[in-house]
């Protein structure tokens, strides 16, 4: 199973990081936000990325391509154009990189990818939070409730979008930045995905989080996943200190690898 990482956007908020680099690219600890989200993923046995590319996606692009060179000891011979490895840091991430436009939507950008995505179900996130979420009931939640759509219910400030469910965790409404307190939970990312979801989905234009998802609401066919544990997105400086702070104590919560 596949997992998409949107990872296109200007992130305007954290403009403080973003002048020089995407937001999927700012550092936490001594790796990028995108590379923990991956790691969260690959704890659980999936390690199949496809990266939605927009705003200053070359530097995505050239900081897979270069991994070991970023990870790895070397010695580099002029003379003969040969690169020695003294070690082997790596990971089993398959990394599929598509440029899905500079100022595509959300939505748009999904869309883009449906060529690579041969499976009837895939995996959906943000490329700018992390949480200690079991991917594994995460997906086997997915599949036992049979929706198009499951996103991630998370707690946080009411600038998200908000959702309200039913008694059996079925999405009756779905608001994009309500003011004020919704009952607290909120689109978390963390989407599992079947493949009809394209179908929600017109054009670069559309934005995943109002037209599909409501559609999707009003045709019963999304559903949430509640969880109550740790959840942070980086949309600030303030947020990209916290998490900085948190893995430098040895104590991440999202560690879960």
């Amino acid at each position: 199973m596949k997992v998409v990482i949107l990872a296109g956007g200007f992130g305007s908020r954290l403009h403080e990081e973003t002048y020089l680099k995407p937001k999927p690219m700012v550092e936490i600890g001594e790796n990028p936000i995108i590379w923990h989200i991956m790691k969260i993923y690959s704890a659980y046995g999936f390690n199949e990325f496809i990266i939605c590319l927009g705003y200053k996606g070359y530097m995505i692009k050239e900081y897979f391509a270069n991994y070991f060179l970023h990870t790895n000891d070397l010695t580099i011979d002029l003379a003969s154009n040969r690169v020695t490895y003294h070690n082997n840091k790596s990971e089993s991430f398959k990394v599929t990189l598509v440029d899905t436009g500079l100022s595509t939507q959300t939505g748009g950008r999904i869309k883009r990818i449906k060529n690579h995505i041969n499976e009837s179900t895939f995996m959906m996130t943000y490329g700018d939070g992390v949480a200690n979420v079991n991917i594994k009931n995460l997906v086997d939640f997915h599949i036992k409730n049979g929706k198009l759509a499951t996103v991630t219910a998370v707690k946080s400030p009411s600038r998200f979008g908000a959702l309200k469910l039913n008694n059996d965790s079925v999405v009756e409404d779905f608001k994009e930045k309500p003011i004020g307190d919704e009952g607290g939970l909120i689109n978390g990312g963390f989407f599992v995905l079947n493949h009809k979801i394209f179908e929600y989905i017109k054009n670069d234009d559309i934005i995943w989080e109002n037209e599909p998802l409501k559609a999707l609401t009003k045709d019963n066919e999304l559903i949430a996943y509640k969880h109550l544990d740790f959840w942070k997105p980086m949309d600030t400086l303030r947020e990209k200190r916290e998490l900085e702070k948190l893995w430098n104590s040895g104590r991440a919560p999202w560690k879960v690898w």
